[in-house]
């Protein structure tokens, strides 16, 4: 990455672009860097501007209190990192009074700093001349005590001595966890962390959150130090610097500062970083689940029946025609037997017919394997696939204030099989309008920080509905709101307007909506798909900045603007470099002639129906040595789950992912990923489920 693109993405950002937009419609300007790049360089722009306002924070405070000097100054603005800013700022920091703030009020900083000289002379004889018992020094050993408190601060305080403090605990510490004292029964799910000890450099995220979480709960204690010997041997080797009595003092109060303040220093700030690059790697883990997740294949546009499987309570059952609109609700009682389930027979045959449905969606939810079992009795044929769909989080949509706003006169129940439903169509249309932390796909999501877990899930919805790009006449609010340039308010005042003047006939009449300037169509406009609209380009990725030259090229073809696209052969035809100018690179060119070969693709892999092994609808069916069908439903650093379609996920290991070392779990599979695994292992007490992919 060169200077001159991140210069020019920097100037992008600050304009107001987004990244996707940066991504895909602005190749020239940044030599084609990717949305990962993009991100990297927004975020790393974020720290150092924090980095500059903490700068000039401390500035302000130094000169306001008299202390600022030219080269305090320097050091302050050469700061490369906040640790190292904060060491610098650490001596300066107005202070809560202190055993050194008391020392020095004692009148014993000469006397400390006659000591950290380490010249030769006769100690005790030097501390008599500071007892004073009006002042509290009572003793020689009072004076050289307070004196030794002083020079323990400053040893606290040495930039030097903090960053060789900071290097040590992450070489050579330890992160140890132990059982709170008389709460072992109480802390049984942490009983592999009783005594537990490792390197904190190399500490896996799940595992280090897993004991955080543990001290949050009051139930294990944590502690991060290296060796004592050899921190204290390291500050010797920084302050003392001779074998004098005064050198002996020096060498005591060094001791007693890391003990007593350098030590719980460095742990704070040492735990701290560890728990933040444990938390990043936790959201890494569950930004790429999501990102998968959200890609899944959609079936697309089919008329649906849709069932949230139940016993006692029965199925709920909705009919969606192709845009996912709900056409007819009923409850069945297929799991019931008898005439119960003869009558759910009928009724399901009968629906079928009479809304042509094309495909069926069941929850894998209670009852879904069970459910699905009973459709495929049916018989329906083969052209109405019946399909496993994963329902996790639609019971939250179904509470939610959109699925009210969408059915306000609609139970819980049947927005929650309509949720089902349009997953099958389109993941990701539906899943957006649900709080990613409910999906399921996460690793210790609700111990990270919230605001970074939420900025990361933002970008990967983001990126993923605009790399598949939105149907403008039939997207929700919540999909709208995550296209680049939108928002909820754009988004909600979109829908408002289609909803008052009908379809959307161009692009370019969304520029009548209220509140949709220029800057907003510009980042908009390319992401937004218009099917049979009134330009043909308005159906593909091709911004409206770039009509012109496609414009140009059907007229140098000689074809009309839509034979030309969709026609390989014709596209083909186009030499990109004939038509470069400064207006447009041959970057966008070359993106513009793969869009005509294929308008308004798809970028998510075809759909294709997953079945779960027949007779095996729970734990207990299940046997050592079984080989099963399953799907990914999450990965993690330490292995990945699979539903094998008993309701219980089971876990591949890392050490048995593959017949090979395995670094990354994401290295083999992903979410939602088909697999074949073979059960090692059923704990029906535990409800736990080892499964190994080898061979």
């Amino acid at each position: 990455m060169t200077q001159g693109q991140v210069q020019a993405t920097v100037g992008l950002l600050d304009d107001g672009a987004t990244v996707p937009f940066i991504a895909r419609y602005r190749k020239e300007a940044t030599a084609s860097l990717d949305e990962v790049a993009i991100t990297n360089i927004r975020d790393r722009l974020s720290r150092l501007r924090e980095l500059r306002d903490r700068q000039g924070t401390i500035l302000d405070s130094l000169e306001e209190r008299g202390l600022l000097t030219e080269e305090l100054r320097k050091a302050v603005l050469s700061a490369e990192t906040m640790a190292t800013l904060e060491d610098i700022y650490l001596p300066y920091r107005p202070k809560r009074r202190t055993r050194a703030t008391i020392a020095r009020e004692r009148g014993l900083e000469p006397l400390a700093l006659r000591l950290w000289d380490q010249q030769d002379f006769e100690v005790n004889l030097a501390a008599v001349e500071y007892v004073d018992r009006e002042l509290g020094v009572e003793t020689v050993e009072d004076a050289l005590g307070g004196a030794r408190d002083i020079i323990a601060e400053w040893v606290n305080e040495e930039t030097t001595a903090r960053g060789s403090m900071r290097k040590l605990f992450w070489s050579q510490g330890t992160f140890s966890s132990r059982v709170v004292s008389g709460k072992a029964s109480e802390a049984a799910k942490y009983r592999d962390y009783f005594e537990w000890e490792e390197p904190v450099i190399d500490v896996p995220s799940h595992r280090l959150l897993a004991m955080l979480r543990g001290e949050r709960e009051a139930l294990l204690s944590t502690h991060i130090a290296p060796p004592v010997s050899q921190a204290i041997a390291i500050l010797e080797g920084i302050f003392v610097t001779g074998e004098t009595e005064a050198s002996q003092q020096v060498r005591l109060a060094v001791e007693d500062s890391y003990q007593r303040l350098l030590e719980a220093s460095m742990e704070t700030e040492v735990g701290r970083e560890a728990r933040v690059r444990a938390e990043d790697t936790a959201i890494r883990v569950f930004a790429n689940n999501l990102r998968e997740l959200l890609l899944a294949p959609a079936l697309g546009q089919k008329n649906v029946l849709a069932l949230d499987p139940g016993f006692r309570t029965g199925c709920k059952l909705v009919c969606l025609d192709r845009q996912g609109r709900l056409l007819h609700h009923d409850t069945v009682y297929p799991l019931l037997g008898g005439w119960r389930e003869r009558e759910a027979a009928k009724k399901v045959a009968q629906l079928c017919g009479q809304y042509h449905v094309e495909a069926i969606a069941v929850g894998n939810g209670t009852g879904g394997r069970e459910t699905e079992a009973f459709l495929r009795g049916l018989e329906l044929g083969p052209s109405i696939p019946v399909v496993m769909v994963n329902e996790s989080g639609a019971s939250v949509y179904s509470a939610s204030e959109v699925a009210r706003t969408e059915f306000p006169d609609k139970d819980i129940t049947v927005r929650g099989a309509v949720s089902i439903g349009r997953r099958l169509m389109d993941p990701l249309a539906e899943l957006v309008k649900i709080d990613p932390k409910a999906i399921g796909v996460g690793q210790y999501q609700h111990d990270v920080d919230r605001k970074a877990l939420k900025e990361r899930l933002d970008d990967v919805v983001g990126s993923c509905v605009n790399n598949v790009g939105v149907e403008l006449n039939t997207a929700s609010g919540e999909l709208l709101s995550y296209v680049s340039g939108l928002g909820p308010r754009l988004a909600k005042a979109i829908v408002e307007y289609r909803n008052s003047y009908g379809p959307f006939a161009s692009r370019e009449s969304l520029k009548k909506v209220p509140r949709l300037g220029p800057k907003a169509f510009q980042q908009a406009a390319g992401f937004l798909r218009i099917r049979e609209g009134i330009h043909p380009l308005d159906a593909s990725a091709v911004h409206p900045e770039s009509y012109w030259v496609v414009e140009a090229i059907a007229k140098d073809l000689g074809h009309p603007l839509d034979q030309v696209m969709g026609d390989a052969s014709i596209s083909g035809h186009i030499v990109p470099q004939r038509y470069v100018s400064d207006k447009v690179g041959l970057p966008t060119l070359n993106d513009i002639i793969k869009e005509l070969a294929r308008p308004g693709r798809d970028p998510r892999q075809e759909f294709e129906p997953f079945y779960f092994a027949e007779g095996v609808n729970k734990i207990e069916d299940l046997a050592k040595g079984m080989k099963l069908p399953g799907v990914v439903t999450n990965v993690t650093d330490f292995g990945a789950f699979v539903d094998v379609g008993v309701h219980q996920d089971g876990l591949v290991h890392i050490s048995q992912m593959a017949d090979r070392f395995v670094r990354n779990p994401s290295e083999i599979v992903k979410a939602q990923q088909q697999v074949m695994v073979t059960v090692l292992e059923v704990d029906l007490g535990r409800k736990r489920i080892s499964l190994s992919m080898k061979g």
